[in-house]
């Protein structure tokens, strides 16, 4: 940045400046872009905040713009980074609050997944039906309710068996986690000494479940929004741009099938794509936390807390199979 740029306020360019001071210090270098980040994280927490309509007032496009810019801005990322550091300080200080924390996410996580787990069940009952209608009462069409049907082609249904299977892998993935349902591929792990093992697990929360989850979710963010709404906003647009879009904002949800009369409500998967990154996140932060209660409190507090089903009395060498 040019040094003979003036600038003026702190937080927002103040009156005609083009630049705020925080601004101008960020670009000073990486360490500063960071300590800059967490300093403004704060403000723009306390901004959103006490400002809702900025943001959730959607009947004004400028907010609805606001909206999409943030969710998937530096300036989001560092809010929910702030958030999650003084949640971890406070974790380390008292440890039951961090254990409270675990066992809240774990709790979330094991709920959601076994109440869209239905869904693989839905699924095959939907699939037989099908096959019933195609085959034997040879029917082009499905109705289902009463007075005004719900009624749509064979075609429809069969092609919307594939959001049955996404609620399952988007929304089940923390449930499988903590039942320990996922494949893993072990070099090492298993014979490793029990710090190690938590010192892996945190490492690779750390440094692969978030990293990964929000990489995804800056792509599916805004993935999900071109599909939603014209003019459509990109990744690499600046806010200022965005709020000039926001004169010609209108909605234009995806209703477009692969099939003539196919299923047409594609833009649900993009919801449940972010909508699986969020469970990541919110795992690896679990995962995390748990792993370092652990590695403080030694092997007795292994599995602490963990609420994991089981199959029944007797059916013990078949835990962790299902």
């Amino acid at each position: 940045m040019e040094n003979d740029v003036e600038c003026a306020g702190f937080f927002r360019a103040a009156g005609e400046a083009k630049i705020g001071c925080l601004d101008k210090f960020q670009e000073s270098g990486f360490v500063q872009f960071v300590l800059g980040n967490i300093l403004e994280g704060f403000y723009n927490f306390f901004a959103a905040l006490f400002n809702p309509g900025m943001w959730l007032n959607w009947s004004d496009p400028q907010a609805l713009m606001r909206f999409i810019y943030y969710g998937g801005s530096v300036e989001f990322f560092f809010v929910c980074l702030n958030v999650l550091l003084i949640l971890t300080l406070i974790g380390i200080w008292r440890r039951s609050f961090m254990w409270s924390c675990v066992r809240g996410l774990e709790w979330f996580g094991n709920s959601v997944g076994r109440l869209f787990a239905w869904a693989g069940l839905i699924m095959v009952i939907q699939q037989i039906v099908i096959v019933f209608m195609q085959r034997i009462f040879t029917r082009p069409d499905i109705s289902i309710g009463f007075g005004i049907p719900l009624q749509f082609d064979i075609s429809w249904f069969a092609e919307e068996l594939k959001l049955f299977n996404a609620l399952v892998v988007c929304l089940c993935v923390s449930y499988t986690f903590i039942q320990g349902g996922h494949v893993r591929v072990d070099l090492f792990y298993a014979g490793a000494k029990f710090r190690t093992k938590k010192i892996i697990d945190m490492f690779g929360a750390l440094f692969f479940m978030i990293p990964f989850a929000v990489v995804t979710w800056l792509y599916g963010w805004f993935f999900l929004w071109r599909h939603l709404v014209t003019p459509n906003p990109s990744a690499s647009d600046r806010l200022e741009l965005l709020l000039r879009k926001a004169r010609l904002l209108k909605w234009n949800v995806e209703t477009i099938g692969f099939s003539p009369n196919g299923f047409n409500g594609y833009f649900i998967f993009k919801v449940l794509l972010c909508l699986f990154c969020a469970m990541v996140i919110l795992q690896a932060i679990a995962v995390f936390y748990r792993s370092l209660n652990e590695l403080r409190e030694g092997p007795e507090s292994e599995n602490k807390y963990l609420d994991k089903d089981s199959l029944g009395e007797g059916e013990e060498a078949y835990e962790g199979t299902h």
